[in-house]
């Protein structure tokens, strides 16, 4: 597993609440949270255009709110 310290539940939780979400290119959306579970730090979540399949997840150290 690539990235252990992430979840199933908590990428789900990120794109049912999202702090923010906004299209991407290639029919995928892009959703952040904070997750308490990573100390409070944003995750992003990619997502098909479906907003249901999870294309990719992780932490985003760039992500401002």
């Amino acid at each position: 597993m690539r990235r252990p310290y992430l979840t199933k539940e908590i990428c789900i939780r990120v794109v049912q609440k999202p702090l923010r979400s906004e299209p991407q290119e290639h029919n995928r959306f892009r959703f952040w949270a904070a997750v308490p579970e990573l100390d409070g730090r944003f995750l992003r979540v990619v997502t098909l255009a479906d907003k249901l399949t999870i294309h990719n997840a992780f932490p985003d150290r760039r992500f401002r709110p």
